[in-house]
């Protein structure tokens, strides 16, 4: 497969021997502050003048991978070999627990299909974040009305696909560290049945990164909770389907009981 930035469907961040220096300045909340803001201002300016392309997506998303690495951060990310099984666009469905997984999903994906987000309005109105998701020609929705959200998935939705790109949407409807099926929709199996594509389910643990008090998407790390992100094998909606929908939530919840 294309390989992006990894060798291998699996990674695994290597163990390091920490200096007394490192802990002091690289494990901090300050080192990973400055980072995280000089990308997403970076980011910002370049989409601000259009020059915020896929590469460009791919790239800040891994420079943020590598610096929460050096800020404590530990992955473990298995099956990525599947996200190439089907040389067709899929659809990506995934549990949703922090601002990590919006900004490290580009370069996991991203190098190896072309891809964007279904996100809420508020995102793309974001002072920091707006012009970035702009950029990437997402699916909007509002969060509060189900039928105008439905509405925008599937026309949205078939409009991306039948150019070749694939879409990451996150059924909860707000981030939650607790997985709760109740709260899963079927939105995605929904779009995936009516276009005829490829589902790949998507589990993930993201708890390194906390919300903040100040701005949501700034928040406490920590170190002692491994970074999980677990691509499954793609496959098909048929029926109703209730079946599929009830697949990926049983990979997303076996996933989290075996990271516990």
């Amino acid at each position: 497969m294309n390989k992006g930035y990894f060798e291998s469907g699996t990674y695994i961040s290597p163990e390091k021997n920490l200096t007394i220096g490192d802990r002091l300045f690289f494990h901090t909340r300050l080192y990973f502050t400055l980072k995280f803001a000089r990308t997403v201002l970076t980011s910002r300016y370049q989409a601000k003048r259009g020059r915020y392309g896929d590469k460009e997506w791919a790239d800040s998303s891994y420079y943020i991978f590598r610096f929460i690495e050096r800020s404590g951060g530990r992955f473990n990310i298995t099956g990525m070999d599947n996200i190439t099984k089907t040389t067709e666009p899929v659809l990506f469905i995934a549990n949703h627990m922090s601002t990590l997984e919006t900004m490290i999903l580009p370069c996991l994906i991203s190098p190896l299909k072309s891809v964007t987000f279904v996100v809420k309005e508020s995102l793309v109105r974001h002072p920091l974040f707006g012009d970035v998701m702009r950029s990437r020609d997402p699916i909007i929705v509002g969060r509060t009305d189900p039928r105008k959200d439905l509405e925008a998935v599937m026309n949205g939705g078939m409009e991306l696909l039948s150019k070749g790109i694939s879409i990451v949407i996150f059924p909860q409807s707000t981030r939650n560290v607790i997985f709760k099926p109740e709260e899963f929709n079927s939105l995605g199996v929904k779009l995936a049945k009516k276009a005829g594509i490829q589902v790949v389910p998507v589990a993930l643990k993201t708890d390194f990164w906390g919300n903040g008090k100040l701005i949501k998407e700034i928040g406490p790390l920590d170190s002692s909770k491994i970074i999980y992100f677990r691509f499954g094998e793609p496959f098909e909606v048929k029926g109703t389907g209730r079946e599929e929908n009830q697949k990926i939530i049983d990979f997303i919840a076996s996933s989290l009981m075996e990271w516990q």
